[in-house]
């Protein structure tokens, strides 16, 4: 059942109430129409929720299998069946520096074994693969992510905090996301775009997991979970973002066919830099502190001392904010860098390279 059917069906009850109240004045029968209008929204309502309860049994049944909890370590975390060979995709944060681990399926207790493929922390991705497939093995169908729309109902599955094969339930809040991980505390420090970002819960353990929708679909891989700095950065309620299915299947499949990935498909500047501040102490742009021989920047007559200010419409204040502008583009694309040398503003222009 998706969205749209749901919303059809909550809004037969008022108009149905409307059309019998308004059929009947006059008739001496209100009383009984009116309850029996009653009635039979109260029937609707209950087959809509069954109907819905129903979907969300089956989708658990269909897709459950498929996800399983990684041990790494003395960390937990979860992944899902990328086919039927044994291969599981979840984050690079999850595997951290690890090289081997423990696995365990939804449907069994024994502890399968599993070793790294090979981890790519720059979209915050990895493949680990099974020791030894066991029958039954259920890999997972994985969306397209370009037709996922805001409100369609989602479950996450994973390992919540080691709980595993748990399921929470929420909906697609927003997409298009570009999201900067945290460096510390396991984070790659990934920046990663066109995140899913969604209502249902995300904790500790479910990184690596599957967002799933009510067609059992993977649409995502749950990554990072919103902190509120106001509160001593505690987890902010409904805020969760996943790596989506698309961007998942283009770096599961050239790993899995190369050992490693080819074509990361983001753009790069081919710098290192630092964010610089004002008078006032206030991030005013990125020195660039080296440049990449044969890169863009160096192509471009970019060198060690400017200061990037802008990258084609978008301020650059900070190494971040550099970084997430760089991800909403491609290599080969072509875009304006401002900067600034020896106090004096100027612009060139850029065809990106690749990460």
């Amino acid at each position: 059942m998706d969205i749209t059917r749901i919303r059809a069906l909550r809004l037969l009850t008022p108009l149905a109430v409307l059309a019998l109240v308004s059929g009947c004045s006059g008739s001496g029968s209100s009383g009984r129409s009116e309850t029996s209008t009653t009635q039979a929204g109260q029937a609707l309502a209950q087959k809509s929720g069954s109907d819905l309860q129903g979907d969300y049994q089956r989708v658990i049944k269909d897709v459950l299998p498929s996800v399983v909890q990684i041990q790494a370590s003395n960390d937990l975390g979860s992944g899902v069946v990328y086919d039927d060979k044994g291969h599981i995709v979840t984050n690079a944060h999850v595997v951290g520096e690890e090289k081997s681990f423990k696995v365990t399926t939804a449907n069994s207790e024994d502890t399968l074994t599993a070793r790294l493929v090979y981890s790519y922390p720059q979209q915050d991705l990895a493949v680990i693969k099974l020791d030894k497939v066991p029958s039954g093995l259920k890999a997972a169908t994985f969306a397209d992510s370009s037709k996922v729309q805001v409100g369609q109902i989602v479950l996450a599955m994973g390992s919540p905090l080691g709980l595993s094969s748990s399921v929470t339930q929420g909906i697609v809040s927003a997409t298009g996301r570009t999201v900067t991980e945290g460096g510390g505390g396991g984070g790659t420090g990934a920046t990663i775009a066109n995140m899913v970002q969604t209502s249902a819960a995300i904790n500790p353990g479910n990184s690596g997991g599957a967002l799933v929708n009510l067609d059992s679909q993977v649409i995502g891989i749950p990554t990072l979970a919103a902190v509120d700095p106001t509160f001593g950065d505690s987890a902010a309620p409904g805020i969760g973002f996943a790596i989506p299915a698309s961007t998942v299947k283009t770096i599961a499949d050239q790993i899995v066919k190369s050992g490693k990935v080819t074509d990361s498909g983001r753009a790069a500047l081919g710098i290192t830099g630092r964010t610089v501040v004002d008078e006032n102490y206030q991030p005013a742009g990125v020195a660039v502190v080296s440049v990449k021989s044969g890169g863009a920047a160096d192509k471009a007559g970019i060198r060690a001392g400017d200061i990037i200010t802008r990258l084609g419409d978008t301020d650059i204040t900070t190494i971040t904010s550099l970084t997430e502008a760089l991800a909403q583009d491609k290599p080969g694309e072509r875009t304006t860098v401002t900067y600034t040398r020896g106090g004096s503003e100027q612009k060139t222009d850029v065809t990106l390279g690749e990460q």
